[in-house]
């Protein structure tokens, strides 16, 4: 018989754990801590070691959350992972973590939304559950944008952080799990927020991978960012026939704490019902939302039976929310020993590596400004 509902039963996260701090971007670029922290409200970002990729940080979550649900790995027969930052193009980097964890059944699958991936993933994930087509999965987040930063760039190189988080989705007939969701795309306005130099657009152009140029319209962002999570929110909370003061807790997209205060207020929620992490991680984008879930559930502000809402806004532009009616258990039936392993660089140093191989290269400045949207009239160069 199909399932009715997938509940959330464990969680894990894997957050690497070298530190950039916005005084250590003050050595880099035109910018100071103060001026970070008044427009953005981050403090510190998280860096991954030059030999971790995107599998392997998404490994790790991954096995945290089977220890912290005290289960077989080969449980699972299902495996969502929402990056942009993927190892490889093809295969898939959940293929990566599907043999990681020597499961050798099931499917596994890449979703890519930006900072929306990992709502994306968990309502991609519930479907195939509440169908019965699968009966347990693992739904991830995972960024490494700190390889396709332009550090040079003091609007951008300020904002992004490493990341990830995973969720194991169970079916089930008990009223748990995803009550309502709302997925949907401004794709008009996706040329406000693109990273150019990464994708077939730059292939055979002359751009060295890594070079990379940001297309950031700051205020258009941020108006799109505050009606796509405002909009989005408002219709969980009618779909489920619940008012805001029914949500027990705010788990947002952490990008900017201005955008967030902005979508509580036009919610009628009091931050004091919004959990905030973007001072210390900064914008992990797919990674954001589970990485500050966990970090909630951790620090015992998901209680049993918790009405959660989950908005989240991304390049694309894409925008969503997620109303989450969590189970009688919030807490780990086992601990994990996972780990990432140690790295003997500092974070600055990391990044100045980072640069310094971008700066031998030669910028690809040429190759980067070619490629236009087709809907724009113009032709690209070459």
């Amino acid at each position: 018989m199909a399932a009715y509902h997938a509940k959330l039963s464990a969680f894990g996260s894997s957050v690497p754990k070298k530190i950039v701090n916005n005084f250590d971007l003050e050595k880099i670029v035109d910018t100071s801590d103060e001026w970070i922290r008044t427009r953005t409200g981050i403090r510190q970002r998280h860096i991954a070691s030059p030999g971790e990729f995107t599998s392997h940080i998404g490994l790790k979550a991954a096995q945290a959350a089977i220890q912290h649900a005290g289960i077989d790995a080969q449980s699972i027969d299902l495996i969502v992972l929402a990056t942009s930052t993927p190892d490889n193009t093809f295969p898939a980097s959940a293929v990566a973590i599907q043999a990681g964890l020597g499961i050798h059944h099931g499917a596994a699958f890449d979703v890519q939304a930006v900072c929306s991936g990992f709502i994306f993933a968990l309502s991609t994930a519930d479907s195939f559950l509440r169908t019965g087509a699968f009966k347990r999965a693992l739904v991830i987040g995972a960024e490494l944008f700190s390889r396709l930063l332009d550090w040079e760039d003091r609007t951008t190189a300020v904002l992004f952080g490493d990341g990830c988080a995973a969720v194991v989705l169970q079916a089930t007939d008990r009223d748990e799990g995803i009550v309502a969701d709302k997925l949907g795309c401004y794709a008009d306005a996706r040329g406000i927020l693109r990273v150019r130099g990464y994708g077939t657009t730059y292939g055979n152009r002359g751009v060295s991978f890594g070079d990379t140029l940001w297309d950031f319209d700051g205020q258009e962002i941020f108006k799109r960012a505050v009606h796509g999570m405002s909009e989005s929110s408002a219709h969980v909370l009618a779909k489920a026939g619940v008012t805001a003061d029914a949500v027990d807790l705010v788990v947002p997209h952490q990008a900017n704490l201005r955008i967030i205060e902005f979508v509580a207020k036009r919610a009628g929620i009091p931050m004091e019902r919004v959990f905030v992490t973007v001072h210390k991680y900064g914008n992990m984008s797919a990674a954001t939302v589970p990485v500050a879930l966990v970090d909630a559930i951790e620090e015992g502000r998901v209680t049993p039976g918790a009405l959660i809402l989950t908005p989240a806004f991304g390049a694309g532009l894409t925008w969503c929310s997620h109303l989450i009616r969590f189970g009688e258990r919030v807490t780990p039936l086992a601990t994990t020993d996972v780990e990432l392993p140690p790295c003997g660089k500092t974070a600055l140093e990391m990044v100045n590596a980072f640069r310094a191989i971008k700066d031998s290269r030669g910028r690809s400045a040429a190759g980067l400004a070619g490629p236009v949207f087709p809907e724009s009239g113009a032709r690209a160069s070459g």
